[in-house]
């Protein structure tokens, strides 16, 4: 899931033009202030430049506020710079609108933004009372000035930092609203296409399949019908038989593929053992099935891509090897399970590009790839071929 940029993230040049812009004015009063002293004028210049060169030396980040160290170490040089500022010169007070924010731009919680609010209005204090002199008239003009000035930061920082909490809420809420609306609608899409593979291949059985075992029936009626002695035309029928028979294992094949996958109440190896016998009967192949390792633990929905590898995989060879005979192997281990189909049919030549489109070789990669597997596939001509299916036991991403 791709997380949304911070909301700071908006504001990080605003804020930098702001911070240089202060800067710059603050100079700019101390060097044309005429009731400056040189002492006075070159302190705040002093002041100025620590702030600035610790801003440039622990590169507080601007994009993600609140990050650790460098921020708290920025933000401690600025109070204090600020607090020496404000006592050489009222004026400078102007430093306070930009370092009020920075707290709570750059504080690691809401709990440092208040303690470190608190310690800025307490420097600033301290400042001003310093440099009007510590009597009750200053007091009387500073103190109720800078406890506003305090409390009302830290509230409205809280109340900020409570607003961009609830817009990130509020922000992931979306993203898994929408996360699950999409895997909806890829349920929805599946269950789609399951339900029309279904639908097809109950037309296929009852119309392909059934025309095919007729054909084959008539052929054979026909033949034993015919007198000996006419042999071209029983080689004719028996062509039809044989093309007949042909077709329908072919159609077979395609009603098995198409067919729902066998999961509900038992387990993958129990599934894969129905297969392969019901494969061993109908087609007369030798078959033989190994279970071997953990299988416990796997998703449903990976379970799937393996007894779907097997299916198909039984497929191929029921339509293309030749086999006399094909072997399947399940196996888990710690990090994947998977799923080997072995024959000893004609095979093919891997070198060739063709001949795996036309085994079906791709529909079974997208489906091993969608359950963040993938698969092998060795042959040969006249060596027949291994298909190797595998899953992980996690998906991530």
């Amino acid at each position: 899931m791709t997380t949304a940029p911070h909301v700071w993230n908006r504001f990080a040049r605003g804020w930098g033009l702001g911070f240089a812009a202060f800067m710059m004015v603050a100079v700019i009063r101390l060097v044309t202030a005429p009731d400056l002293n040189a002492p006075q004028r070159n302190l705040a210049l002093v002041c100025i430049a620590a702030i600035v060169l610790a801003f440039l030396a622990f590169r507080p980040d601007m994009h993600v506020p609140g990050r650790g160290r460098p921020e708290i170490a920025y933000l401690l040089t600025a109070i204090v710079a600020t607090g020496v500022a404000c006592g050489t010169d009222s004026s400078l007070a102007l430093l306070l609108c930009i370092v009020f924010p920075q707290v709570w731009l750059f504080s690691p919680d809401n709990r440092t933004g208040v303690i470190l609010t608190g310690l800025l209005g307490l420097s600033a204090t301290l400042g001003f009372m310093t440099g009007g002199g510590w009597n009750a008239e200053n007091a009387g003009l500073t103190l109720p000035i800078m406890v506003m000035s305090t409390v009302f930061s830290g509230a409205f920082g809280l109340w900020i930092q409570g607003v961009i909490d609830q817009s990130a809420e509020r922000s992931e809420l979306i993203n898994q609203l929408e996360q699950t609306r999409a895997e909806l609608g890829r349920a929805h899409h599946t269950q789609g296409v399951q339900a029309e593979r279904e639908r097809l291949a109950r037309e296929i059985h009852d119309t392909l399949a059934q025309g095919f075992t007729s054909i084959v029936m008539l052929a054979q009626v026909a033949r034993a019908a015919l007198p000996e002695e006419d042999s071209a035309l029983d080689g004719k029928l028996a062509l039809i038989e044989s093309v007949a028979r042909e077709n329908l294992g072919e159609a077979r094949s395609l009603v098995a593929s198409f067919s729902p996958v066998g999961l509900d109440g038992s387990t993958l190896a129990d599934a894969v053992r129905r297969l392969t016998g019901r494969f061993g009967q109908e087609t007369g192949i030798t078959t033989r099935i190994q279970v071997t390792g953990d299988l416990t633990g796997l998703t449903r929905d990976r379970e799937v891509v393996l007894l779907r590898a097997a299916q198909e995989g039984l497929a191929n060879v029921r339509r293309h090897s030749g086999a006399g005979s094909v072997s399947v192997r399940l196996s888990g281990t710690a990090e994947d399970a998977m799923v080997e189909i072995s024959d000893d049919g004609k095979g093919f030549e891997m070198e060739d590009e063709v001949a795996p489109r036309g085994f079906g070789l791709t529909g079974m990669r997208d489906r091993a790839r969608s359950g963040g597997g993938g698969i092998e596939v060795v042959s040969a001509p006249g060596r027949g071929t291994t298909i190797t299916v595998r899953v992980p036991r996690d998906v991530t991403g």
